[in-house]
């Protein structure tokens, strides 16, 4: 279902699209590609929405720095120093982490309005183009994401982007999550698939990568999450044409349980520490499948560069149920 949800300040209309498929409801806005909701039965069969969001477009507009359920580019995460060099050309974004670049600048993927047409029965595609020069970025870039429910209720969410330039690209949904519905999600427990991470300077840019064995990134056996995460993991599967799962989050108290699967190498756990008013440290537990931070000045890590006749294409799944 399609329908008129908002208008920005500008007159620009905001649309919504609701998804409904196996007993689950996923609700999804043009502006920014939002994941607004999410609603999924618990082992007793009541519902609830267990991604956080804002019941109007305001909340957006006033807290955007969370990216609540955003479709984030062009480069999800952290640029360090706001500037790659690509081709012998150095190229200097916007500093909106000063002193890096963070999920694609000022006014990134999450920030605009996208076109939205029906995906099948249960889906719905957004798209835009991203003109050359857009936040810094080279090249003209055709980008959309579709979002689907399959028949167990699955969200599954394909990516694809072609340009008429060489240049970085670095996709995700920032959805942050709550098994519970509500209070703080801590307590959740989280296996992931991942041998090793990438720890970071105080500025959390990867200063290289280590094994998680005898540390507190050691999630190959499901525990508590707790808090103090921001950091992406070095998933063990690496890059995949299909996606694989990698992921588990569990909470013991309603018994829902999420699956993530992915073609992504990394995944970026935050635990949401500093996730600012209206909410409280702890609420969600985002779980970001992508590149890793600062790819396009280490070379050393999986490549995100995007050239003329290339198409990138990622995909991450999203499967709820209970137990």
């Amino acid at each position: 279902m399609n329908e008129l949800f908002a208008t920005l300040p500008d007159g620009t209309p905001v649309h919504r699209w609701t998804l409904e498929r196996a007993g689950v409801r996923v609700r999804i806005l043009s502006y920014g590609g939002i994941v607004q909701s999410v609603e999924v039965p618990d082992r007793d069969g009541r519902t609830a929405d267990v991604v956080l969001g804002f019941a109007g477009l305001e909340g957006y507009l006033e807290h955007p720095e969370p990216y609540l359920g955003a479709f984030v580019g062009r480069y999800a995460n952290r640029i360090a120093g706001a500037r790659f060099e690509l081709d012998g050309v150095t190229y200097a974004l916007a500093p909106n982490n000063a002193p890096n670049s963070l999920h694609g600048g000022e006014n990134g993927f999450d920030k605009r309005v996208w076109d939205m047409e029906p995906a099948g029965e249960h889906g719905v595609r957004l798209s835009r183009v991203s003109p050359h020069g857009e936040e810094g970025f080279p090249g003209r870039l055709e980008v959309s994401g579709t979002y689907e429910l399959d028949e167990s209720g699955a969200l599954r969410i394909s990516y694809e982007a072609v340009t008429d330039a060489p240049t970085h690209v670095n996709l995700t949904n920032h959805s942050y999550f709550n098994l519970a519905g509500s209070g703080n999600a801590g307590g959740h427990e989280l296996r992931l698939d991942a041998s090793r991470f990438t720890p970071v300077d105080a500025d959390l840019i990867p200063t290289g990568v280590e094994e998680v064995a005898g540390t507190r990134f050691d999630f190959r056996r499901a525990r508590k999450v707790g808090a103090g995460y921001d950091h992406n993991f070095v998933l063990d599967k690496g890059r995949t044409e299909q996606a694989v799962e990698v992921a588990e989050l569990y909470d013991p108290a309603s018994g829902r349980v999420l699956r993530v699967a992915t073609t992504e190498p990394g995944l970026q756990l935050y635990t949401a520490d500093h996730l600012g008013e209206p909410f409280s440290p702890g609420d969600g537990i985002a779980l970001e499948t992508q590149h890793f931070p600062d790819s396009p000045n280490r070379p050393e890590f999986p490549g995100t560069v995007l050239r003329p006749g290339e198409v990138y294409r990622s995909q991450t799944v999203y499967g709820f149920s209970s137990r």
